[in-house]
């Protein structure tokens, strides 16, 4: 027959356990923060991309949105 845990022990265990969850959100939290900065990142990016190209191009504005199907 096992050993019965003490209340102690079980307090113990989920003091740790709550201070694991504690971390991992904050984690969690750090990647998402840091996964939003990069989608932007990536979006003003395509959006540079984009005026340049239009720059380039000659077009008038009329003429891009027309080619866009916008």
């Amino acid at each position: 027959m096992s050993r019965k845990k003490t209340i102690a022990s079980i307090e113990e265990e989920k003091e740790k356990v709550k201070n694991e969850l504690k971390k991992t959100q904050e984690k969690c939290d750090k990647l998402s923060s840091r996964f939003l900065e990069l989608q932007e990142s990536h979006r003003k990016y395509e959006a540079e991309q984009i005026i340049d190209a239009y720059i380039k191009s000659g077009k008038s504005l009329n003429e891009m949105m027309t080619f866009l199907g916008v």
